[in-house]
């Protein structure tokens, strides 16, 4: 029976970083959801204002907390999705599946969620190709820039050394383990027969394991994840894990069965900014720190990390003034954080509180100067800098980038409804994105 016949959401996804979280709605939008991005637990004049979904997702931060605090953020939205009773419950971590037992730990995750969902079948989509993320065997391998060379996960230049999330086991199972997940692998050659690929889950199933784990090492091995994912959800609602991959293999298998039209994304290029652009840059990885340097059209302001942790409201003050006058120029601004020099930067919860300055910096500097396009990249960042705003949904604009979309802001507040943003994480985006999203691209509806 088509889905798609009745209005019902078919997929509820939480995302556990505001980045990774408008790739998935992306993927959703472009192909052919109605989707929109809820910023917290939607109310129900929220979800008056966003009409029929097929798509429904909710951006957190969990990415970035501990097992508590990531009970206390997901335990609402548990039970909001539990009421919605969409087939299929996404939650979406990020493809390189950096996390933790201390931090951003998708096993604590999901044994919170599953509570409200009886089906004992967890998949796991390893991989999502189109952000070259492979998933071979259970080992993961990721590019390490923008066309660049593929490493496993444990070799990575920027995943290996992460200074909150560090990955030094390529083989999913056991970096799972490490967060009290149980974890069978699914692999690759067992593809290309649904029956038999059913055969072989039930198999496993027999064993109890807490999840299983599916290799993705091409696009055309999608479908078939997403037919045995939709038929046992039709059966019986269920919790499904990955990144932005889920809701491709859900599409993939829609499409093979023509409930959904594959249609060619619209060429509808994303035109220049209208006025000064603003980039808040806290990611310190290698792709931003590129993307910074080759952003010419901007002026560049360096933040002092060191301020900013320690929560010193005089220099945020004085750096929205600054900013805000060079905005008001018509001046285009790219503000980034200092690399940390001192002990107290390194700490552990140093980024956090970084992402949380920068949030309240990025909501003063709206409040004096409003603007119609901004820029955040990072992870935890943007989650911090969206949440600091009064903004409570996004939904899809165009793509500047694979993994990088640019979306339209819902807010009650008047400066902030219909604001234009990029949210990026630290490895996404060629070193032209912020000149893309400053002078438009040609190419801004390419597929996600």
């Amino acid at each position: 029976m088509n889905p798609f016949l009745d209005g019902r959401p078919k997929i509820a996804f939480y995302g556990d970083d505001f980045t990774g979280a408008t790739d998935s709605l992306a993927t959703a939008t472009l192909g052919g959801l109605r989707s929109l991005l809820f910023l917290r637990v939607p109310d129900s004049a929220q979800l008056r204002a966003a009409g029929r979904l097929d798509c429904l997702g909710i951006a957190g931060t969990a990415r970035s907390m501990a097992p508590g605090p990531m009970h206390d953020e997901l335990a609402p939205v548990s039970a909001f999705f539990s009421g919605l009773r969409a087939p299929v419950t996404h939650y979406k971590i990020c493809s390189t599946f950096d996390s933790a037992p201390e931090v951003g730990n998708i096993g604590a995750a999901i044994r919170l969620l599953r509570a409200r969902i009886a089906n004992p079948f967890i998949p796991i989509v390893g991989g999502q190709p189109n952000l070259r993320r492979y998933c071979v065997f259970s080992q993961l391998y990721a590019a390490g820039q923008e066309g660049g060379e593929v490493f496993r996960i444990d070799r990575h230049p920027t995943m290996s050394r992460h200074p909150v999330t560090p990955m030094t086991e390529a083989d999913l199972r056991v970096h799972l383990l490490q967060q009290s997940l149980r974890v069978t692998g699914v692999h690759y050659p067992s593809y290309g027969n649904d029956e038999r690929l059913a055969a072989e889950v039930d198999v496993a199933l027999a064993g109890q394991p807490d999840a299983l784990l599916f290799d993705v090492s091409r696009e055309d091995e999608l479908a078939g994840i997403g037919r045995l994912i939709w038929d046992r959800a039709l059966r019986q609602p269920l919790l499904a894990v990955g990144a932005s991959g889920v809701i491709q293999a859900l599409l993939a298998a829609w499409r093979s069965r023509q409930w959904l039209v594959p249609q060619p994304p619209p060429v509808a290029p994303i035109a220049a900014a209208q006025g000064p652009v603003l980039v808040l840059a806290g990611s310190l990885s290698p792709t931003t720190a590129r993307q910074v340097e080759a952003a010419h059209s901007y002026s560049k302001l360096v933040l002092d990390a060191g301020r900013l942790y320690a929560a010193d409201m005089h220099y945020r003050h004085v750096m929205a003034r600054e900013i805000t006058q060079l905005l008001g120029q018509g001046i285009s601004v790219l503000a980034c954080t200092s690399a940390p020099h001192s002990g107290r930067v390194g700490e552990p919860d140093a980024a956090h509180r970084l992402a949380r300055s920068g949030g309240e910096l990025l909501r003063e500097i709206l409040q004096l100067q409003p603007l119609r396009r901004v820029g955040v990249a990072g992870g935890d960042t943007s989650s911090h800098a969206l949440r600091a705003c009064e903004v409570w949904g996004l939904s899809y604009r165009g793509q500047l980038a694979p993994g990088v979309a640019l979306c339209r802001a819902h807010a009650d507040a008047a400066h902030l409804e219909g604001l234009e943003l990029m949210l990026k994480g630290g490895q996404m985006g060629g070193d032209d994105l912020f000149e893309r999203l400053l002078h438009g691209s040609a190419s801004g509806s390419a597929a996600a």
